[in-house]
This record gives C-alpha cells, structure tokens and sequence, in this order.
C-alpha cells in the first residue's frame, strides 16, 4: 500500500511538469491532460518497481503522447480533405432560382400538352418510367421506329422551346 502511496505522491509532485513536458508532443494542452491521466493509470498500475520511477513516469508519458501523434496522423490521412462532404446539408437554392425552374417546368408541361396522346405516353415511358423503345413499341401496340419517332418528335419539341426561352 505504501507503494502505490509513493506512487501517488510522485504523480501529483509531477503532474503540471508532465502535462507541461506533454502539451509540446501532442500539440494540445487538453490532449496532453488525458495523456497525463492515462500515464498515471499505466504507472499506478505497474507491478515492477524501477529504480527511477519519475523516469518511467516520464517515458510512460512521452510513449502514450506519441502513439496518440501517430494514431492522430493515421486518422487525417485516411479521411477526405474536406472533412465528410456527403455529411453537410445540400445548399438551398435562392427563391428567384425555385421560381424560375418551376415556371419552366410549367412550360415543358405546356409544350407536352400540346402533343398528341400517342407521342406524349411514348415520351413518358421512355424518359420517365426507363422503357426501352421495344418495351414502348409494345405498350402502344406499334412498330419500334414508330415508337422512336414519336419520342423523337417529343423530345424535338421540347428543345425547341428550350432554345427560344433561352
């Protein structure tokens, strides 16, 4: 009991020197705290008795400040650059910008309006529900370059009144 007494008197005659001699290593004083308080658990828990245990308490600091170091150093290479990108909301988009896009998406529908029945559903299946043009041909009951010159039309259409808004 004795021993682990010393040890304690030791550690805390010491503990604002090594916290001091720590904070260089690990670049932060709070870091160096923990260092320190995680040596004193190591030291306090240590069976063999040194001849110079303030020596080992200080090569018990200066190891665990280190491995913190490298794991630190470890733990930035490994990640991106910018931190966790695919973490951060998606910026919203300005008013004038959400006003625009859906005037425009109400002329495209105005434009899809204008085209007959047929051209339209083969647009809609093409672009929209992912079909192929043999997937459409058979849901409109048509050939396959019928059903590719009625997407065709469609999107033809809608270019068109693309390029004049612009």
């Amino acid at each position: 009991m004795t021993f682990r007494v010393g040890k304690l008197q030791l550690y805390l005659q010491h503990r604002q020197a090594l916290v001091d001699f720590a904070t260089p290593i690990t670049g932060c004083r709070d870091r160096a705290e923990d260092v320190v308080q995680d040596a004193w658990l190591r030291f306090a828990d240590a069976a063999a008795a040194t001849d110079q245990p303030r020596a080992y308490l200080y090569r018990i600091v200066r190891n665990l400040a280190l491995d913190g170091l490298r794991r630190q150093q470890m733990e930035s290479r490994h990640q991106t650059p910018d931190g966790t990108p695919w973490l951060e909301p998606s910026p919203l988009p300005e008013p004038e910008q959400t006003l625009d896009l859906q005037q425009r998406m109400a002329h495209l529908v105005g434009v899809l309006d204008t085209l007959p029945p047929d051209v339209r559903r083969a647009l809609e299946l093409y672009r929209f529900s992912g079909l192929t043009l043999e997937q459409v041909a058979a849901e409109l009951n048509v050939s396959v370059a019928t059903a590719h010159r009625h997407v065709r039309r469609a999107l033809v259409a809608l270019a068109q009144h693309l390029s004049s808004t612009e």
